[in-house]
């Protein structure tokens, strides 16, 4: 504690001697509203919906408020007062924390609710501050400070600092006044951006005001409208979203005068040394305030650790699953775990030890061997069939390989398709923009889901007539399976113009999602159905739901497992690819692209395997007993 106060003694005497420098507070004052930078948030519609219901707010609304809790840094009974007041965070209180009401590891909208209560009409406000730094003689920055009640993020904690920074070749506030910046940075989590002035990526509203584009929840700050990508603790692990549409904001500035004393005398709060914000296990806590920031009293030996560039996701993958996007997602389900977590260990803990022994009770109860993959028309076990389905595709890969290679090009006209019928100037009579820009986005995502589940229904009839043929020792090559498959291509159209709409417009509603996903399995066969036994459009996905109702779970697990395998095989890699190394983003899709096309093949395989399970079992199944018949449950002892 005491090196503490000590090393806070010194600043303050190197932060006195370069403040001096700064100017008057007039012209400091004069500064800040000249630059105040326009703020874009991503617009909210409706209450806890998407978009960023939290504002950059007054400090003032927060202290003397009875909601908020100051507690000390101990252990038990630690709360010091409620409303604590400027004054009271002015005395310093190291290791301290304000505590707002809410969990933020269950936050619901109660946070959101909670400031619009203390907020009312106090318009939105930032917090300008003029640094300068000793060995910087002729350079100020200036620094705008945004508060945050919450940060709904991977790590959601109360309170969020944020700010931007806006360098000039300047001797005081009263010269940069009629100076233009050299450059400017955002904070973006643990880092920051830089932009040249007169960069085409900063937009400047009037010549001046710098627009600030916030990512949704996270509040990072960012120069366009994107979904934005980070890999790094200093970009963010995890994406940033600022794609609009837009609520745009002109906060109030309020100016942090340069000297220490004045800024004390001025905002008391200034000189708090704990946290705004509850504290929570790991990094779960919330943020230490602006004084104990580097960028405060060292501008720019921070801003020489500013990132040239973001990187935004591309609008779509050109191959298969977007790598990117997955990551995104991935980022996010594993950042709920962890609060999950958190929040309630005992209980999450208890739900990994069952479904780790449940997976290892149902292991035992398969069979693995023999893994035979060739007589394909055979009765197998859960885990023969997963054995033969891996063996066979090893025996063959350049059969194989070459059925999954085949659907790039493929993706690759439907990528084009779509990217024209959204840019085009007019389709169909719908425009570009409004409602008719909404209907076109939604006919280029059922387009896009239509040919993708046809492609995997080719590759699914493709591997299924390889098989076949392996088995029976006839030649056969990547080309002579699709014209094989093509042979039964109608039946297959006109199943899956039947199965698709019907299971998607059950997934419109929450309540009718678990009778989509009953039809999904009933018709997992059906593609096989109709390859290789000859049924018709709609009798192939009778077919199929006949035989699953007498395998269903075998049916499920298999094929649900499998295609979940092969989605995932893709984008995982992308997401590892994108953590470890510094590919591009084009790239990165590619490579998962590629990867889930080469694995594609796998669940037609399983399926075929499984289609002949199921088959091969009604065959040889008893005939059916007569209603007024039963069988004899023993042998009765002859008489004679």
């Amino acid at each position: 504690m005491r090196r503490v106060v000590v090393a806070l003694a010194v600043l303050a005497a190197l932060t006195g001697a370069a403040a001096a420098r700064a100017g008057s507070l007039q012209a400091q004052r004069e500064l800040a509203d000249r630059f105040a930078p326009v703020v874009e948030l991503v617009e909210q519609q409706h209450e806890c919906g998407r978009g960023e219901p939290y504002r950059p707010i007054d400090i003032d609304t927060i202290l003397g408020d009875d909601t908020v809790a100051l507690r000390g840094p101990w252990s038990g009974a630690n709360l010091v007062a409620v409303g604590p007041t400027a004054a009271m965070l002015g005395r310093g209180l190291f290791d301290y924390h304000l505590d707002f009401p809410g969990n933020p590891l269950d936050a619901g909208c109660g946070y959101e609710q909670w400031q619009q209560a203390i907020m009312g009409s106090t318009r939105p406000t930032v917090y300008a501050h003029v640094a300068t730094q000793r060995g910087y003689p002729h350079r100020l920055a200036l620094q705008y400070w945004f508060f945050y009640v919450f940060n709904d993020f991977g790590n959601p904690h109360e309170g969020d600092w944020e700010m931007i920074q806006l360098d000039f070749d300047a001797a005081d506030a009263g010269q940069a006044i009629a100076e233009k910046p050299t450059d400017v940075g955002y904070s973006q989590h643990e880092g920051a951006e830089r932009a040249e002035w007169g960069d085409e990526k900063l937009d400047v509203v009037d010549g001046t005001h710098p627009v600030v584009f916030v990512a949704d929840g996270s509040h990072a700050n960012f120069y366009d409208s994107a979904l934005f990508v980070g890999r790094a603790a200093e970009e963010g692990v995890g994406c940033d979203d600022t794609r609009g549409p837009h609520t745009t904001l002109i906060p109030a500035v309020r100016t942090i005068p340069a000297a220490p004393a004045a800024a004390r005398a001025a905002y008391p709060w200034i000189a708090f040394l704990g946290r705004w914000g509850e504290l929570r296990p790991a990094f779960f806590n919330g943020p230490t305030g602006p004084n104990l920031k580097l960028q405060w009293a060292e501008p720019f030996t921070w801003s020489q650790g500013w990132r040239e560039r973001s990187y935004a996701i591309p609008a779509g993958g050109v191959i298969g699953t977007n790598a990117t996007d997955f990551f995104c997602q991935a980022v996010t389900r594993g950042s709920n775990a962890l609060r999950r977590f958190a929040n309630q260990p005992s209980l999450v803990l208890g739900v990994i030890v069952v479904l780790v022994a449940l997976i290892g009770w149902l292991a035992s109860k398969t069979r693995w061997r023999p893994t035979a993959p060739l007589r394909v028309v055979r009765r197998r076990s859960w885990g023969q069939m997963v054995t033969a389905s891996w063996r066979m595709y090893a025996r063959r890969p350049l059969v194989f390989t070459g059925i999954g290679l085949l659907t790039i090009p493929i993706s690759i006209v439907l990528t084009l398709v779509q990217s024209a019928i959204l840019h085009v100037s007019s389709f169909l009579g719908l425009a570009q923009g409004g409602e008719g820009g909404g209907d076109r986005a939604l006919l280029v995502l059922a387009i896009g889901v239509f040919f993708s589940l046809f492609g995997l229904c080719l590759v699914q009839a493709a591997s299924a007539r390889a098989m076949v043929e392996i088995d029976a020792g006839r030649p056969v090559g990547m080309l002579r399976a699709y014209r094989l498959a093509l042979d039964r291509v109608g039946p297959l159209l006109r199943a899956l113009v039947i199965a698709v709409p019907v299971v998607a417009l059950l997934t419109l509603s929450l309540y009718l999602i678990p009778i989509a996903v009953v039809f999904a399995v009933r018709w997992a066969l059906f593609v096989p159905c109709a390859e290789l036994g000859g049924a018709g459009g709609y009798a192939a996905l009778r077919r199929s739901a006949a035989l699953v109702s007498r395998r269903w779970p075998t049916v499920l697990s298999l094929v649900v497992v499998t295609a979940f395998v092969v989605l995932l095989s893709g984008p995982v890699l992308g997401g590892v690819l994108l953590l470890a190394t510094g590919a591009s983003f084009a790239l990165v899709n590619a490579v998962a692209g590629l990867v889930y096309a080469l694995a594609m093949p796998l669940v037609g395989i399983t399926t075929t395997y499984v289609y002949f399970d199921v088959v091969t079992r009604e065959h040889l199944a008893p005939a059916e007993q007569r209603a007024d018949e039963l069988p004899a449950e023993f042998a009765l002892p002859d008489p004679r």
